[in-house]
């Protein structure tokens, strides 16, 4: 090749296709593969209604694992999301007894609920440098004590207020989920924080070297402490959604997201070691896991089963991501 040919510009095709991550492509050809293998278990599996009412599934999954998502891109995880996605809906519904006042106030007193926790979070782990993984376990347990306490240890009564329940059944746009477009406007609040806010760029470069970015400057704690802070609240607006979706929430709703978000986030190209990830990446890991997950059900997979293949799923994309990331460094 002459230095002509070097210099001449490449075509749109070309350059498009060389900006796509091949991790997001994989995601995305693996969740077309489980849509043929699941149309011979079941003519159904194609069809209009199904893939709308498996997207409306997948956004209770993509909430939750949106606020995994950024934590993630610190290097950090947070393994508090289970019972602080059922305190969020079981706070919710809480609320909801407290009349019309209640009713207005359940969702964000849910979320705050959720807030509230994932900063103790983010002060462990910024302030008090205690592992991102024992922190959050803690966290993770307290808030189930809470919860305990708060039922007296039985179901709790408390049914699901006509809003939560709205945002989370309902359709209102061109017969699309509610819950579809609440997932939606958070991807979109969560792609302009990270790609379009000096806060996002902070994130990633924590994510690939937090020395590096706490000696130029960076006020790395904070930036810590507010993602943490954000997992916290998105988790619990997740279990806001669930409760809304059965119309009454339960404890340990939460137990069945912990191992599909941090699926959801490195099927989708995330380095589970920080600093690089896409937010299309783990809109496809959503997705893939949710489709995974129905197609598991049809052929009557037991649920150990299930997490064994979500333990492997982690496990061989750690391998893959993780070792190539520690190798950049």
């Amino acid at each position: 090749m002459t230095s002509q040919d070097a210099a001449k510009p490449r075509p749109l095709a070309a350059r498009a296709l060389a900006r796509i991550d091949p991790a997001v492509a994989t995601a995305f050809a693996m969740i077309v593969l489980i849509l043929v293998v699941g149309s011979l278990y079941s003519p159904n599996f194609l069809s209009p209604e199904y893939l709308l009412q498996q997207l409306k599934v997948a956004s209770f999954l993509g909430v939750i694992a949106t606020g995994m998502f950024i934590v993630i891109l610190l290097g950090q995880i947070d393994l508090s999301a289970p019972w602080v996605v059922a305190m969020g809906g079981m706070m919710s519904a809480a609320m909801t007894a407290y009349g019309p006042a209640g009713q207005v106030l359940a969702i964000p007193f849910g979320v705050a609920c959720g807030v509230a926790m994932g900063l103790v979070n983010g002060v462990g782990v910024a302030y008090l440098r205690i592992p991102s993984m024992i922190i959050t376990l803690a966290t993770n347990a307290v808030a189930q004590g809470l919860m305990v306490v708060h039922t007296g240890g039985f179901s709790p009564q408390d049914s699901a207020s006509p809003a939560m329940r709205f945002i989370a059944t309902g359709e209102t746009v061109f017969g699309l989920p509610n819950a579809l477009i609440v997932w939606a406007l958070v991807g979109a609040a969560a792609v302009f924080l990270l790609n379009r806010t000096t806060y996002g760029r902070y994130v990633y470069a924590i994510g690939n070297r937090e020395r590096a970015a706490y000696l130029s400057g960076v006020d790395t704690r904070r930036v810590v402490m507010i993602a943490f802070g954000i997992s916290g609240g998105l988790s619990a607006f997740g279990g806001v959604l669930l409760a809304g979706y059965a119309s009454k929430a339960a404890q340990a709703m939460g137990d069945a997201y912990l191992l599909p978000s941090i699926a959801a986030v490195v099927l989708g190209g995330a380095s589970i070691l920080g600093g690089r990830g896409s937010y299309l990446g783990m809109v496809a890991g959503a997705i893939l896991v949710t489709l995974l997950q129905s197609i598991l059900s049809v052929m009557q997979m037991p649920e150990a089963g299930r997490q064994i293949i979500y333990g492997l799923v982690i496990a061989t994309m750690l391998l893959l991501y993780g070792r190539e990331s520690a190798q950049g460094r």
